[in-house]
């Protein structure tokens, strides 16, 4: 018999820690923060299509992340509301695979950018970010998150 609230609080608690790691890589190479972003972590914001343990998981990795990476208070909030917004809206689109990664990248496409122009002031205007961070979500979860879809897809009944 499966204890579900343990294996949805061990997966929830693993989602995060492959977010945090994946994001201190690519912040090691300047990729996770500023106007041009390509975190691999990204990619999985794909795992609510799989498993709703996703959502929490990836909420609290990307705000062990933001902190982690020396993100200003109102980036980490907001950056992190953006992935939880991100991962609802990929639970809510499990019925179509090809809809999981649309939620990520239109909520970070929509947050980061303001949060770039008012929180940190670089240069240039929202639409340039939202182009920008747009580019990099669409790289991180269109291309790279459908991937690890299809690849778990294959062994998600014994994964989750």
């Amino acid at each position: 018999m499966k204890n579900t609230h343990v294996l949805f609080t061990v997966q929830a608690a693993l989602i995060a820690a492959l977010y945090v790691v994946l994001t201190l890589i690519a912040n090691s190479l300047g990729l996770a923060n500023y106007p041009v972003q390509i975190r691999f972590s990204e990619a999985l914001t794909v795992l609510p299509f799989f498993t709703p343990a996703a959502i929490p998981g990836l909420f609290a990795g990307c705000l062990l992340s933001n902190l982690l990476t020396g993100c200003m208070l109102w980036d980490v909030v907001f950056g992190s509301i953006a992935t939880l917004l991100g991962a609802l809206g990929t639970y809510l689109m499990r019925k179509n695979k090809w809809l999981a990664p649309l939620p990520p990248i239109a909520a970070n496409t929509l947050i980061v950018p303001f949060v770039l122009t008012y929180v940190y002031r670089f240069e240039g205007s929202v639409p340039y970010f939202m182009l920008t961070v747009g580019a990099g979500e669409v790289i991180s979860c269109g291309i790279l998150g459908m991937l690890l879809l299809l690849v778990l897809q294959k062994y998600a009944r014994h994964i989750f």
